[in-house]
């Protein structure tokens, strides 16, 4: 479906992009309408963008600016999911800029589809549903929170309402990875929210702590001097043997 035009603009406090879609209640509405004549389980959304000036884009295209997209494409997105908890991706409708003799290999594929709804049209067929936690979904073996073993995400970007969620359970907490190579335009740190976390320096790091920390093995316990020796008491029995009291690790 193709939604109303839509606003965007770079927060001045922090950096980050955002926006606004200017009628909401029309997208909402062409939601419903589809959910309740086509009983839909997804939802793609094309957004028309304005055009951007060719150098408001130029970091971007080579890796080292913000996506002046994201943060509204978010906002569309989390709206529809909010109202009617189904799957939403967001492909911003634009005109194609012009060809550029030097690219990011990260921006390739953006630069090929100047919509990009093939990409979401392929993510939202193999979308989770949500569904509400209860005995019929525990028997369908859904995936609920306590599932999920690893969190993976940037450093500066751990305020996110799901990060938090699961920082503050009490049980099957999973394992938080902050990666130091990927930072955002975001103060988000694990210190500054007070969320207990495995500092990485890249992604090959972090694999490598997943992998670990699915085989059971305490991933501190593969760094050199991170863990404390074992302190051992000694004691000489009658028989010539020495009997030795383990202490607990501290």
């Amino acid at each position: 479906m193709v939604s109303d035009v839509v606003e965007k603009w770079v927060d001045p406090k922090s950096g980050q992009s955002t926006g606004r879609i200017k009628h909401p209640g029309s997208l909402l509405r062409a939601v419903q309408s589809l959910v309740n004549r086509s009983a839909v389980n997804a939802i793609a959304v094309v957004g028309r963008f304005p055009d951007d000036d060719v150098e408001d884009t130029d970091e971007y295209r080579q890796g080292m600016g913000i996506d002046l997209l994201a943060g509204v494409e978010a906002v569309i997105s989390h709206l529809v999911v909010q109202e009617f908890r189904i799957p939403c991706a967001h492909a911003p409708a634009l005109l194609p800029l012009p060809l550029s003799l030097s690219l990011c290999p990260k921006s390739a594929a953006e630069e090929l589809g100047h919509t990009f709804l093939p990409c979401v049209l392929a993510g939202l067929s193999n979308a989770p549903q949500y569904l509400v936690k209860n005995n019929e979904s525990l028997e369908k073996g859904c995936i609920l929170a306590g599932d999920v073993d690893s969190v993976v995400l940037p450093i500066d970007a751990c305020g996110g309402d799901g990060t938090l969620a699961f920082a503050r359970r009490k049980r099957n907490k999973p394992l938080i990875i902050a990666v130091e190579e990927n930072e955002t335009v975001l103060n988000d740190t694990p210190e500054k929210l007070g969320i207990e976390a495995i500092k990485v320096s890249n992604y090959w790091e972090a694999i490598g702590v997943i992998a670990a920390h699915k085989a059971g093995i305490d991933p501190i316990s593969l760094r050199r001097n991170r863990i404390n020796n074992i302190p051992c008491n000694f004691n000489m029995l009658s028989n010539g043997y020495a009997h030795s009291r383990v202490m607990p690790i501290t």
